[in-house]
């Protein structure tokens, strides 16, 4: 190997580095939001009453959750850094009040070790998606075929109220978004390895968008988890 070639391959690791370092300080942020939004509505009886007893304005924060998750997605490039990370941060407020009724679903000792579970389980991945040498592009389209049909499955035992259907979902969605942890933490330092660092706000346009795939991963890798060895309330 030329001098000159490992002095670019160092350089492009340093510079993923300092991108994946910003998506994760992001996605920390995000997840803090969350969390405590989610804790402080759950702890006032007439916030939880007005978004959850009013059907009007719950099917408002989904959508606007959904909406929020596609503007991120297909402008942000479009958006300054700004606009970026508050958009981003609204995203996670209202996630984390919609995501308040797990509070009443189960006791705080299921959603903890949940969380734990779920932190140790993302990191471990993570790392696997940052240090392996094999090619996890594959495992895209294949994930991506399990995440729709858990979705479809899901939507469909809406009606049907299945037990063991909503077991066999909640264990392939873990596997599914185990999986997605590691493949995007991959495509993220590939993509971090290319950032335009002089760049400031399409690094941080960036690293929001990677925070957003990262934290949504960990979410629903969460909620797998919690309807898995949750345990509802007695």
């Amino acid at each position: 190997m030329s001098y000159s070639r490992s002095v670019a391959q160092s350089s492009a690791t340093s510079v993923a580095s300092l991108y994946m370092r910003q998506v994760y300080q992001w996605m920390t942020a995000g997840l803090a939001v969350t969390t405590v939004v989610a804790y402080a509505v759950a702890s006032s009886p007439a916030v939880q009453a007005a978004i959850f007893g009013n059907t009007i304005v719950l099917i408002l924060m989904l959508v606007a959750q959904f909406g929020l998750v596609i503007a991120l997605s297909a402008a942000v490039h479009k958006m300054s850094g700004g606009t970026a990370t508050g958009l981003f941060l609204l995203y996670s407020a209202v996630t984390g009040a919609t995501l308040s009724s797990i509070f009443v679903v189960y006791p705080i000792a299921s959603i903890a070790n949940a969380f734990l579970v779920t932190t140790g389980t993302f990191l471990a991945m993570s790392v696997y998606g940052t240090v392996t040498k094999r090619d996890l592009t594959s495992m895209g389209s294949f994930l991506f075929m399990g995440l729709i049909g858990i979705i479809i499955a899901s939507l469909v035992n809406i009606f049907l109220k299945s037990s063991m259907m909503d077991f066999i979902i909640s264990c392939l969605g873990v596997l599914i978004f185990t999986g997605l942890t590691a493949y995007d933490t991959q495509k993220l330092r590939r993509f971090g390895e290319n950032a335009p660092m002089e760049d400031g706000t399409a690094v941080r346009r960036g690293a929001i968008l990677g925070a957003l795939t990262l934290y949504l991963d960990f979410i629903n890798l969460f909620l797998m988890m919690l309807r898995l060895f949750g345990g509802n309330r007695e």
